[in-house]
């Protein structure tokens, strides 16, 4: 008989685990995961924005994961105070495959997240994810 470790998750790691289970379920972000004055700060191609208020973070973030996910890579960094995330992530939205790449850097203030910094490069379809890969083979 092989025993099965036991974990425990502190409370800074569940903020983060619900939003990344947020993220692959596609259905919203849930209410309470951001903190009343949270801000969002995210650089996207072309472009960076910010969000302040915890609603805002949350209408925000939701139109970027409206369809259910497979999260194809993860690395978790805690630091004091919060957790880097990055993630390679794909889906199909309105049936063509999509991937994208994210790095979140979350700072947490209790059970919630208070700030959320982020770096994606970009949405990529089906098409470009295949002009990506025959680029990476030469």
């Amino acid at each position: 008989m092989t025993a099965t470790p036991t974990t425990t998750r502190s409370s800074v790691a569940e903020p983060v685990q619900r939003l990344l289970d947020a993220i692959a379920s596609g259905a919203g972000l849930p209410d309470g995961l951001f903190t009343a004055d949270a801000v969002l700060d995210a650089t996207v191609p072309m472009w960076r924005y910010e969000a302040a208020g915890g609603e805002a973070v949350r209408a925000e973030l939701a139109k970027w994961y409206g369809f259910p996910s497979h999260i194809e890579t993860m690395r978790r960094r805690p630091f004091p105070g919060g957790e880097t995330v990055e993630i390679g992530i794909s889906w199909i939205e309105n049936g063509v495959p999509h991937a994208g790449h994210q790095l979140h850097v979350l700072e947490l203030s209790g059970d919630r997240i208070a700030s959320d910094t982020v770096f994606c490069g970009g949405r990529w379809p089906a098409e470009l994810l295949a002009d990506m890969e025959a680029a990476r083979a030469h």
